[in-house]
């Protein structure tokens, strides 16, 4: 991948519950997708292209929880180990983008959703990147079939050129074949799958 100043790396959700084995949302894999992760850092970096990081960040009761009548096992629950991000990431000078911090559902980086309401709302993402004139984004992180797949076609929703690095993600699968599929949705949606 060629970086550049209007590229954006986005970090998406390399947490401790996702990345970590004793996370409670742990996605197979996810620890070992951070070497593939820190190298497309460490090139977004050398070359001046903006990496930008994304957290779920939620309070400990929401919707977007089985608990709490939601589809998720509780994770990522703000200031807690397990919303940290993974301490092998390597975290560079660069906005970090906090979602689902009023009990969203918040899948995609660019955007949250009330789980009761269905009502949306835009994080400050897109902002971000467009006072850097970004007009490509490569995302990284976890899970594949989920905030991954949502933060990719939100970026071509928004006009963003997207490409996705295959070996810096690893999907949750929660019925088997999934991560193909998120693969296939974002190819189809114009992204580019390397």
């Amino acid at each position: 991948m060629t970086y550049d100043s209007q590229t954006a790396l986005v970090v998406v959700d390399v947490q401790n519950d996702f990345a970590d084995p004793d996370g409670n949302l742990y996605v197979s894999g996810g620890d070992e997708a951070i070497e593939a992760i820190n190298r497309e850092i460490d090139a977004a970096t050398q070359a001046g292209a903006l990496v930008v990081y994304t957290q779920d960040w939620h309070p400990p009761s929401t919707p977007h929880f089985e608990k709490d009548g939601g589809t998720w096992p509780t994770h990522c629950v703000r200031d807690t180990w397990g919303a940290q991000l993974h301490p092998a990431l390597r975290v560079v000078d660069g906005p970090v983008v906090r979602k689902g911090t009023g009990g969203e559902d918040g899948y995609s980086g660019f955007s949250v959703r009330d789980p009761e309401s269905g009502a949306e709302a835009r994080t400050e993402l897109e902002g971000i990147l467009h006072a850097r004139q970004v007009n490509q984004v490569v995302v990284v992180g976890l899970a594949q079939d989920v905030c991954v797949k949502e933060t990719v076609l939100d970026a071509q929703r928004l006009g963003f050129a997207s490409t996705v690095i295959a070996d810096a993600t690893r999907p949750v699968d929660l019925q088997p074949g999934d991560g193909e599929r998120a693969l296939s949705q974002m190819t189809t949606a114009g992204a580019v799958v390397r």
